[in-house]
């Protein structure tokens, strides 16, 4: 008997100990990017970024192609959050793009990416230049 009240006990104290455990929690850094972007049909582009997490600076490089209609070139400076980060390297990887978009001199732009990692990058800015876009394509992020 005395050894069932023991083993209840001993469950019991494991099951709260897991209940009162705290998960890994995600966190959000800022993100800036500057990406520019041209071609004819196919698009290619590139840029720098910086990830912001915890007070720290992450330098990071972008580089991107899409397949479609793509007239022109044109320059994007995003700001924006990354959500869901798990530390800096889960920013790393390839995001998927998908839509239409356009600029003549100036407008802005706004995208939602996520990659493999369940990184969520918001990011808006203004375009300069002359880029007119219907395409899929994707972009790849790299830290330094």
């Amino acid at each position: 008997m005395r050894k069932s009240a023991i083993a209840v006990a001993l469950m019991i104290s494991f099951a709260a100990a897991a209940g009162f455990s705290t998960p890994s929690r995600a966190e959000t850094g800022q993100v800036a990017v500057v990406f520019t972007k041209g071609g004819f049909v196919v698009g290619v582009g590139g840029g720098e970024g910086v990830l912001v997490l915890r007070g720290k600076k992450y330098p990071f490089t972008v580089s991107g192609m899409s397949v479609g209609l793509t007239i022109g070139a044109s320059t994007t400076k995003f700001v924006g959050r990354a959500l869901n980060l798990r530390g800096p390297q889960s920013i790393e990887g390839s995001y998927a793009v998908g839509g239409a978009g356009g600029a003549v001199a100036a407008g802005a732009g706004a995208v939602q990416l996520q990659n493999a990692n369940g990184v969520i990058l918001q990011l808006s800015g203004p375009r300069v230049g002359a880029e007119v876009s219907a395409a899929v394509g994707g972009v790849t992020i790299r830290l330094k």
